[in-house]
């Protein structure tokens, strides 16, 4: 998949094993942490609430806090 980006946050939609990107960029952010992530290095995500985490600790902690 070839990315173009220049620098920006790209809009992603997250599916089950992959991700579609909605607008062009190069990176996310992590929803729990703010750490920037490119997307070449995105391994974690929650397609249920459409965030991107930058490892898996950040990923469970996500997991737990939307858990009553």
């Amino acid at each position: 998949m070839l990315m173009h980006g220049g620098g920006r946050a790209a809009r992603v939609h997250y599916l089950s094993g992959t991700f579609r990107l909605l607008s062009d960029g190069d990176h996310v952010v992590c929803a729990v942490t703010g750490t920037t992530i490119p997307l070449h290095e995105l391994k974690y995500w929650s397609v249920e609430r459409q965030e991107a985490y930058v490892d898996a600790d950040a990923s469970l902690k996500a997991e737990r806090a939307a858990r009553p």
